[in-house]
């Protein structure tokens, strides 16, 4: 592979397992300087060292963690020219019983914490030939998720902040776009499989089956293919792909 990417700064979080690591190797790959910013050290340390790349930890729900973690992120590899915000969480419960405590917490990783990380990095963004924003949002962003109202709710509103920022920053040269994965072969889905399985009372091979066929393809997606797209929006010859929500699930099923 071309090294298209050499010498440019990545920032990915939740880049310690899943989607986040695969975005790491494709970026490497293509030549990046990669940090990893996540809330647990050993994962990242991992992965780093895979990719020549920086572990820093931070928990996004927490504006100061964010601040001085991406001042690490170009104290160590520079400027930041693409931002991957990855990190999420997921919770399920029926609606009458959702709590807002829960409802605060998804808010706060998946949609404050997106802001904030944008906003952080937005100065570094736009004084560079090829700024890119790429969201890992879901299909949850585009339709109903019964028993997930939050997270669908989290999914939906990160999709608007995507599509607002690619809007107002149009005549730069930054670029916003946004994954939307269906349900993918990490260790979320796998605590996704072991909810449904304690709601409905049946084994953990039922609930992967029923989680696995709300994706349009009847499997369960890959993450190195997420990688590849991230990586591949990330490119100078993507410079005119912005706004985009891009679903990966098998088939277009939102």
């Amino acid at each position: 592979m071309p090294d298209w990417l050499q010498g440019r700064h990545a920032l990915i979080t939740g880049g310690g397992t899943g989607i986040g690591a695969a975005c790491a190797t494709h970026l490497h790959a293509a030549g990046a300087k990669v940090s990893l910013l996540g809330r647990r050290m050993e994962p990242l340390q991992q992965v780093a060292g895979r990719v020549e790349g920086t572990a820093i930890q931070c928990d996004v729900a927490d504006r100061a963690q964010i601040d001085r973690a991406f001042d690490e992120a170009r104290a160590a590899n520079g400027s930041i020219e693409m931002l991957i915000v990855n990190a999420g969480i997921a919770e399920s419960a029926p609606f009458h019983k959702m709590t807002r405590e829960s409802w605060d917490r998804i808010m706060a990783v998946n949609l404050t914490g997106a802001f904030d990380c944008a906003q952080a990095a937005i100065g570094d963004l736009l004084k560079s030939e090829h700024g890119r924003i790429v969201f890992i949002a879901s299909v949850a962003s585009l339709r109903g998720v019964p028993y997930a109202a939050h997270y669908a709710a989290s999914k939906h509103g990160l999709l608007g902040l995507s599509r607002s920022l690619a809007s107002e920053y149009a005549k730069t040269k930054l670029t916003v776009n946004a994954v939307c994965p269906g349900y993918v072969d990490t260790p979320m889905t796998d605590q996704s499989v072991a909810r449904v399985s304690q709601f409905t009372g049946r084994g953990e091979e039922f609930a992967r089956d029923a989680i696995t066929n709300m994706n349009a393809s009847g499997r369960l997606v890959e993450p190195d293919g997420i990688g590849t797209m991230v990586m591949t929006l990330c490119l100078p010859q993507s410079g005119d792909i912005s706004g985009a929500a891009i679903t990966i699930d098998g088939a277009t099923s939102a």
